[in-house]
């Protein structure tokens, strides 16, 4: 390896080691962070706690609206289940307190979590989370001490609470398929006098860290919105403390995310695989949608006696406005629950009974992975080809995706080797474009002219080597949005990799706290292959030839921490680039004509 080698490289490493070194200081002040608002959080309960329930403590500030329900009162919990889904309802709150995917292991890290105690666990939602699905919050006039009587029904469960003012809440929860729950919440005045409802929140639920190494729960996570025309995203990263962003602009520290004029349809409080969606009625929208971030209880007693930091969820609510119930009145808020994985189909589906676009909680079409819809559509398309595949043939989705990697090569073939032809071709101009360059030193207008009449007679063009990457740019984009959105590669096992939806590491390097991915390595050694490999474009500078060389080393510090599926499939797509680069080479391809004007040299 050249100098300049040398130092590109250790510019990389450079930056990855910084990067981590970065996440662990900012991690370690959350961490004291956490620790207060943990602390605000157990003293608010115990204040609470301690207070009668006829006349409820008010609400000291935390990371979100403090449990309303008065812990002195035993705890009444329901649990029904399904084929597909176990609910557990809980008095306290009068809703849904986890929800556990019988489909679906609880995938931990092993790096970190003795699997021993989690091996019989399954995927849930709301995990740990302080509030239950559908608890209504606001003011504690709603609910008074927040205990709810649980009566189990025919069709469901039914939570009801009578506060001395004459105020009745009745929540009904019917069962559906599809991971679907049918609620509704009903306030009924059975006083003769009227009663003013202030604000009300229904709570979504709370998106959570799937495991204690979901470091990427900001990009993968949060809240999300439909208002009947677009999708709108609150990511953790919105309530990130950090003074400064990029190390160079502050930034102002939110604690709260409130947005909509009585047009949510729906709203979502999602992790990387796995979504609560409270969708309303299409003419019944709510007002608005509220999104806090909650300081979640440690993951295990490993974590906590090691002092990591605690992790964090966003809770997600509708926002009903106040009003004023006549005596003997009553309002309903009808909304349907969908608690499950981010599997397309099932989503779509979904969204076309009910119109209201429920698959866009996959997110696809965010920030550059839209690419003005591009992405999004091949983002899409090659799920389905992907579950296509792996539906007619008994393989694992890594050999799948090697599959789709070779047939999007063979579509991309006719182009890829026009590409390379041309690129011959250019070689083969080479000498008359540096005859041409001697020629019109001084002038550089009129050698760029006859470069180009030379190129043209030929019949070749330097954009024909830029063309094939512009081209395959969407599909691109679509893999790297598919691959991190789609639940089948959860746990999907490919050689020595554990889990294609993570990095594939093997250890963890010992002091600086970097763990070893192979699968990264392994594409970034194929690209610098393939860029000594691969001619150089005609014209270009040698340092500008010795930078592009090792330009693919930017994709390590993109990459390395990603999803180990893309990193397979940027691998095996480079490897077969090689391949056909040979088979390329071996191809005789017909010297240009001499067409430029023979040299003579100007008198002056």
């Amino acid at each position: 390896m050249d100098r300049t080698g040398i130092i590109v490289v250790s510019i990389c490493v450079a930056l990855l080691c910084f990067w981590y070194y970065e996440q662990d200081k900012e991690a370690q002040k959350q961490a004291v962070r956490r620790q207060e608002q943990q602390r605000l959080f157990a003293q608010t309960n115990k204040a609470v706690a301690q207070t009668p329930s006829s006349t409820p403590a008010p609400v000291a500030p935390s990371p979100g609206p403090a449990p309303l329900f008065d812990t002195n009162t035993p705890e009444q919990t329901v649990v029904l289940t399904n084929q597909d889904i176990r609910y557990t309802f809980t008095s306290r709150g009068g809703g849904i307190k986890l929800i556990e995917l019988l489909g679906y292991p609880d995938i931990l890290s092993a790096r970190w979590v003795k699997k021993s105690a989690a091996s019989n666990s399954v995927a849930s939602l709301n995990t740990r989370a302080s509030m239950p699905v559908l608890a209504v919050t606001g003011d504690t006039n709603l609910v008074g001490d927040g205990n709810f009587t649980l009566t189990r029904t025919d069709y469901g469960v039914r939570a009801e609470k009578s506060l001395p003012d004459g105020l009745h809440l009745t929540k009904e929860f019917f069962f559906s398929s599809n991971y679907l729950v049918n609620a509704s919440v009903r306030f009924e005045n059975t006083s003769d006098k009227p009663i003013t409802l202030p604000p009300q929140e229904l709570v979504v639920g709370t998106a959570t860290p799937m495991d204690v190494d979901d470091n990427s729960f900001s990009g993968y996570g949060g809240a999300m919105w439909y208002d009947g025309a677009k999708e709108q995203i609150c990511p953790p990263t919105y309530f990130n403390t950090n003074e400064t962003t990029f190390w160079v602009f502050h930034r102002t520290v939110k604690q709260e995310y409130r947005e909509g004029t009585n047009n949510v349809l729906w709203a979502s409080a999602y992790n990387q695989y796995f979504a609560l969606v409270a969708m309303t009625k299409t003419n019944q929208p709510a007002g608005a949608v509220v999104v806090r971030p909650i300081t979640l209880p440690q993951f295990s007693e490993v974590q906590q006696s090691q002092g990591a930091p605690l992790p964090e969820g966003v809770q997600t609510a509708l926002v009903y406005p106040s009003m004023t119930l006549t005596a003997n009145s009553n309002v309903e808020r009808q909304i349907t629950f969908y608690a499950g994985p981010k599997e397309y189909r099932t989503l779509a589906r979904i969204g076309d009974d009910f119109k209201n676009h429920a698959d866009l909680v996959m997110n696809f079409g965010t920030g550059f992975t839209s690419f003005w819809g591009i992405g999004t559509f091949f983002a899409k398309l090659l799920l389905a080809a992907m579950n296509a595949l792996h539906d007619l043939m008994p393989v694992s989705y890594g050999w799948i995706i090697v599959l789709i990697t070779v047939l999007l090569r063979l579509v991309f073939w006719p182009l890829t080797a026009a590409s390379m032809r041309s690129a011959k071709k250019m070689q083969a101009l080479a000498p008359q474009v540096n005859a041409l360059r001697d020629k019109y030193k001084d002038d550089p207008q009129k050698f760029t002219q006859k470069q180009w009449e030379l190129w043209r007679k030929n019949k070749v063009s330097p954009m024909s080597g830029c063309l094939p990457m512009l081209i395959q740019m969407p599909v691109f984009i679509g893999f790297f949005t598919m691959i991190r959105s789609a639940i089948e590669l959860r746990g999907a096992h490919f050689l020595w990799v554990s889990d294609l939806s993570k990095a594939d590491t093997l250890f963890v390097i010992p002091g600086l706290n970097i763990p070893f991915n192979l699968l990264p390595l392994l594409m970034v050694g194929a690209m610098i292959w393939q860029s000594h490999l691969q001619p150089p474009s005609p014209g270009m500078d040698p340092a500008q030839q010795k930078m592009m060389r090792y330009m693919p080393l930017i994709f390590l510090l993109f990459l390395y921490g990603y999803s180990s599926g893309m990193a397979l499939y940027m691998t095996v797509s480079t490897i077969l680039g090689i391949v056909q680069m040979q088979l390329m080479k071996r191809q005789t391809v017909v010297a240009a004509p001499v067409t430029a004007t023979p040299v003579t040299k100007t008198r002056r």
